[in-house]
Parts: structure tokens; sequence; C-alpha cells
């Protein structure tokens, strides 16, 4: 496939169309071993070889990121008010397209998949793929033995809202670690809230089979290649 030189360097690298294009000017690219200074040169983008300030741009369709999203910033790719993930995204992962692929609260913590591949985040987050999430929820009180049994049957929202049978475990200590398969506005929070309880800290620790990585320190970002990416669609039983 042949695409705009300077389209191409901006989808596969930090920099916007305009740096691209007077990277190009400037004699930083080449393309087959050749300096280019056309910034509308069609490139192969399967066979050509380019490289900026002598480095070589290796083609990638799409790039899957783990985050370890930390409180404090919202999962959105601008906010005029707020900090967000993509402000705490390290400069050499910026991509053009790139986007938070669903949605942790602003307090929430955890598992952030961040991606430019909007098939895949579609099919992540349809209700129809039933992809399960794991989250962490500190309680603001010992929750009681009747919590799994309310999970299991499906609780009923403040606002009449059902949500679908979940799965949670009681770890003592004022945690519960629960499983869902919808993403429904504050839906850990709200479950909780109908069964008269508050949940001080909520964190993602898997969504599928993809867990969380905790060698990534809270607020860092790493790559996923794509066979890992695709573990979100692998529901793994995870209570026996």
């Amino acid at each position: 496939m042949k695409e705009r030189l300077d389209k191409w360097i901006s989808s596969q690298t930090a920099l916007s169309r305009k740096e691209a294009q007077k990277a190009i000017r400037d004699k930083r690219v080449t393309v087959a071993g050749e300096v280019c200074r056309t910034v509308d040169t069609k490139v192969d983008t399967d066979a050509d070889a380019v490289t900026l300030d002598g480095k070589p741009i290796a083609y990638q369709k799409h790039v899957y990121y783990m985050m370890y999203k930390p409180e404090g910033v919202v999962s959105a790719t601008e906010d005029k008010v707020e900090k967000t993930v993509m402000d705490i995204l390290p400069k050499e992962l910026v991509r053009d397209g790139l986007f938070p692929a669903g949605r942790l609260d602003k307090d929430t913590t955890g598992l952030l998949i961040l991606t430019d591949d909007g098939d895949y985040a579609h099919r992540m987050l349809s209700p129809k793929k039933h992809v399960d999430k794991v989250y962490l929820a500190s309680l603001d009180k010992e929750p009681d033995e009747s919590i799994p049994t309310a999970f299991a049957a499906g609780i009923t929202l403040s606002d009449g809202t059902a949500c679908k049978p979940g799965q949670a475990v009681c770890l003592g200590n004022h945690m519960v670690r629960v499983t869902i398969s919808e993403g429904k506005y504050h839906q850990v929070k709200r479950m909780f809230a109908a069964l008269g309880y508050r949940v001080t800290a909520l964190k993602r620790e898997q969504i599928g089979a993809l867990m969380l990585d905790e060698g990534l320190a809270i607020g860092e970002t790493r790559p996923m290649s794509g066979e890992e990416a695709q573990k979100v669609f692998e529901n793994q039983p995870l209570f026996g």
C-alpha cells in the first residue's frame, strides 16, 4: 500500500504532520537509502525502508499499549480542564489516532489499554462479546457474606437499571474482587452503593485474560504485542 511520506511518518512516530514535513525538507528522512525532500512522495509501506535521523522507522499498522493508570487523570484524548491519560504518555509512544479503549474513572487506577485500532476497541467494548473486567474494590466497611450472592443474582441500581450477574469474592480487610462483563457509568461503585457500601478505592486488574503487568509503576505505559492484546477476548474462569 502506498501512502504520502509526511502522513506515514506522522502515523508511525511522535511527530505531527507539520513536524514530519519539516523533517523531510531538512533532509532528515531517507526512503530506500536516498534522502527525500518532497513531502508528498508516495512510499510503499510494505517494501520501502524509511529512516528518520538515521534510525529505521518500523511500520506498524496498529499499536496496543498497556497503561497502569494513576488517580487524577481522565480517560480521554483531550480535556480543557483535566489532565488526560494522553498527557502522561511518553512522547516516544505518541502516535496519530491513539485513544484509550474504554474508560476508567478519574479516581480509578489500573489496567487501561490505548490503541489506534478502532475495530479492536469496538470488539472489546461490545456488550455482545461479554468481555470480563476484574476490579479490586476497597469498601468503607467490612463486607458481609451476602455480597457474592447479590452479585451472582444481578444487582439493580438505585435508578432501576438492572445489571447482569457478576462475581464477587470477599478478601477481608474491606477488600472485594469483582468481575463484571458490562461497562455502565460508575458501575462497580453504584452496584456497591445499592448494597449499602461506599467504594473508597478501585483498581482494574484484568480485562478478559489480559492481566495488569504489576512490573509497571503507577503511571507507566508499555507496548503490547498483537498476541498479548488479543488476550482481552479470552475470558478465563477466575473463580473456581
